[in-house]
């Protein structure tokens, strides 16, 4: 199935929308312009009904279709958050606030959004709802949470959500998805250790907190190696190490900092178990004493089994089988959508950005090309879950 003839007669405009969005990037919840033109634009399609506010500056839409005798709810969630990166694209519409840029493809997906929003409020051929939600803060700000939080799926009746994310690599019009573990749980931790400080000429004195360290940092990768079953997945980076301020004084604390990548739920409680062992045990054998605190992110997104064959089987008729893997390699990035399918059965897929510059690069484009693609993906899958009669 081609993309939607009504649909690529407004590529242009939904093109327009998408590089005003670029030239303008705000972050975190910060997003009040953006949150703005989406409501505007929602507004100007005629939907039923425009909510803004939900989670701080979060925009959802409500598009009823011609039928409602289903009563089936579906929910179709874009971000709209940009990151604190300076552009240089050198393109025309480059973003025009210094320090910050649309270096993920929010711009895209809030575009590709809107304009499926406007052929399904011009055209209604389905038998239920369509929710369209627009989200602040995918950046670290949890703003997927803060939407659930405030009663995102309760208060319209959401039945199963789906996501979408634009793929630097993955050529144009291919489509990636899998089921279960998607994209990984993003916890954080910092240890402190306490030891006993002195002269640099005489560590015998003392208790050096930066070689205990070390000795914590190799350490800690066999819970990877000799606690994760080989063939789950979990990643333990040491991303930071601070101590002393002097040549010849061995400090009396240090402070390693770092990222605990998981993609499934049982081997996070796991390594945040272990750490948790061994982080005090280790300094206590040196003489020093030191706490973990483990902080968690993101949840790991999980791909229900029946939304992800239903998102393949949508992404296949339009793009071809051959066009869609169903078994793409997880990523350990992660995605603030794992908080609208934890409470919600849901699938995340990624659609093929084409040879661009990687996610959260100083030179990354969205690639215009994909819109009608993602438009359409959109509204076949609203028009195929709530048939119309």
């Amino acid at each position: 199935m081609p993309v939607i003839n009504r649909i690529a007669e407004f590529h242009e405009e939904i093109t327009g929308w998408r590089r005003d969005l670029h030239a303008h990037p705000e972050l975190l919840y910060d997003v009040h312009r953006t949150a703005g033109k989406v409501e505007e634009l929602l507004k100007s399609f005629g939907v039923d009904e425009v909510v803004t506010g939900l989670g701080r500056t979060g925009v959802v839409g409500v598009i009823k279709g011609h039928q409602s005798n289903s009563g089936k709810v579906i929910g179709l969630r874009a971000d709209m958050d940009a990151l604190p990166i300076v552009e240089t694209t050198g393109k025309p519409y480059a973003s025009k606030t210094e320090g910050k840029m649309h270096a993920c493809g929010h711009d895209g997906h809030t575009a590709m959004l809107l304009g499926a929003a406007k052929y399904l409020a011009e055209t209604r051929n389905f038998d239920g709802t369509a929710i369209v939600i627009f989200q602040p803060a995918e950046e670290g700000g949890a703003g997927g949470k803060a939407m659930v939080d405030d009663g995102l799926m309760d208060r319209f009746g959401i039945e199963q959500v789906f996501g979408m994310h634009n793929m630097p690599g993955l050529p144009v019009g291919q489509f990636a998805i899998r089921e279960g573990g998607m994209m990984a749980a993003t916890d954080e931790f910092t240890i402190k250790i306490e030891g006993v400080g002195g002269h640099a000429a005489a560590p015998n004195k003392g208790i050096d907190p930066i070689v205990i360290g070390a000795q914590m940092a190799v350490a800690l990768q066999t819970l990877v190696s000799r606690n994760v079953d080989p063939i789950e997945s979990a990643v333990l980076s040491i991303t930071q190490i601070h101590a002393g301020e002097a040549f010849n004084v061995i400090p009396a604390t240090a402070v390693l900092n770092g990222t605990v990548r998981t993609l499934d739920e049982g081997v996070r409680k796991l390594m945040e178990q272990r750490m948790g062992e061994m982080v005090p045990k280790l300094a206590e054998a040196f003489g020093a004493k030191a706490h973990l605190d483990f902080k968690r992110g993101y949840p790991v997104v999980v791909n229900a089994p029946a939304q992800t064959d239903f998102a393949a089987k949508i992404a296949r008729e339009i793009a071809g089988k051959e066009k869609v893997d169903t078994e793409v390699a997880p990523v350990m990035g992660g995605e603030d959508f794992a908080y609208m399918s934890n409470a919600r059965p849901g699938a995340f897929i990624f659609m093929g950005n084409g040879d661009s510059a990687n996610l959260h690069q100083a030179a990354y484009d969205f690639n215009d090309e994909i819109i009608p693609l993602g438009c359409t993906y959109w509204v076949k899958m609203v028009e195929t879950a709530l048939p119309a009669s």
